[in-house]
């Protein structure tokens, strides 16, 4: 595992980062905290030391799931990173804000937060009551004060212009910015975050698993270079030389395994990056239709998996993979189905979509969902 600089800020951090998103569930949506543990614990055995995670993710059990991880190691030599929103003007309220902190703090049950980030930052909110005394800002600092934060940081789906406001105004020591091989808009945001000595880690370098297909597998013309598709994904952020750590979001041993390898030769080669090249040309087709897997959308009322039915419209529409298409959109249903691509899913295909509009103004990529549905109902269903 290769560690690099994590800005300013005196850390070490491991290359690849285990977000801790996608754990396990059960059947109500609470993480599996005895299928989780094991799997985290072999990411940290294997060298990671970043994990990320959030109040909300998994309805507030996956920070739950890490802090039971975590007990058997050093706490010295892991870095948790947390987020708490703040972008509603109720959730920057104080005593809100605090019982947050506080409640993420119980459920690690550890003494203090390495890197605590502000969910979903962006420069209107930061500057129209973030930053107002008295307000998150002010709390945060107290309790960086008090040693419960060691680092205060934020997250952002904001412009990489606004991103780079936020940087300037000196109140972060990290950011955390989506970043992979057909999205690089934050590029700018990134090495602007570098040059001031601000930490920076990528979420989506495998776009939310848009960039993992069936099969997927890169070959050379004469057979001698073979990589599999998330390698390759996150190989590409590594590359970059701005970028501290990589999460991905683990939930099988197969997958901590296979990217922990890939962080041991993290550089590309020549034939390597031809083949970025060749798939970033075949990605363009996502531009109308680029779907990170935040599931920020989610849940839906009417019980539609928005994420993986747009998955499975860009198997079809960039790698042509009608047959796998079609038959992974018709098993979507209301019961949990296991799939060697994400685990365990569950949720309805889009034809169950009504257009009741709940969707879409959650979306920090502003996609017209209703239209992407139909659009998808129509070509799969």
């Amino acid at each position: 595992m290769e560690y690099r600089k994590y800005g300013n800020t005196g850390a070490m951090v491991s290359t690849l980062g285990f977000g801790a998103m996608r754990l396990p569930t059960h059947e109500d949506g609470t993480c599996d905290i005895e299928k989780s543990v094991p799997l985290l614990q072999r990411g940290i055995d294997l060298g990671i030391n970043y994990i990320d995670t959030a109040y909300v993710y998994i309805n507030g059990t996956s920070e739950v799931a890490v802090g039971a991880a975590i007990k058997k190691y050093d706490r010295e030599k892991l870095y948790l990173a947390t987020k708490i929103p703040t972008n509603d003007e109720k959730e920057s309220d104080p005593d809100e804000w605090r019982r947050k902190l506080e409640t993420s703090l119980a459920r690690f049950d550890t003494p203090y937060i390495d890197f605590l980030l502000m969910h979903g930052c962006n420069w209107k909110s930061f500057t129209e009551h973030i930053s107002k005394p008295g307000r998150a800002l002010d709390v945060a600092r107290k309790a960086q004060a008090e040693g419960l934060i060691k680092h205060l940081c934020f997250s952002s789906h904001d412009d990489p212009q606004n991103v780079i406001k936020l940087l300037d105004t000196g109140e972060f020591a990290s950011v955390l910015l989506q970043y992979n091989y057909i999205d690089t808009h934050n590029l700018p945001a990134i090495h602007h975050a570098a040059e001031k000595g601000i930490g920076v880690a990528v979420m989506g370098p495998v776009a939310g698993g848009r960039l993992f297909v069936p099969g997927g597998v890169i070959r050379d013309e004469e057979g001698s270079l073979e990589v599999k598709t998330p390698e390759l994904s996150l190989r590409f952020v590594w590359s970059n030389p701005d970028v501290s750590v990589a999460l991905s979001g683990m939930n099988t041993m197969e997958q901590i395994e296979e990217n922990v390898a890939a962080a041991d030769k993290a550089e590309l080669n020549e034939s390597e990056n031809a083949r970025i090249r060749e798939l970033v040309e075949r990605n363009k087709a996502l531009s109308d239709l680029y779907c990170t897997g935040c599931a920020y959308c989610m849940p839906c009322p009417n019980g539609v998996n928005i994420p993986e039915n747009f998955r499975y419209m860009n198997w079809f529409k960039v790698w042509g993979l009608e047959k796998e298409a079609k038959e992974a959109y018709a098993k979507l249903s209301g019961d949990r189905v296991w799939t060697p691509w994400a685990g365990v899913i569950t949720g309805l295909n889009a034809e169950a979509c009504i257009a009741c509009g709940e969707c879409e103004p959650k979306c920090p990529q502003n996609i017209p969902i209703i239209d992407q549905l139909a659009e998808t109902a129509k070509t799969l269903g």
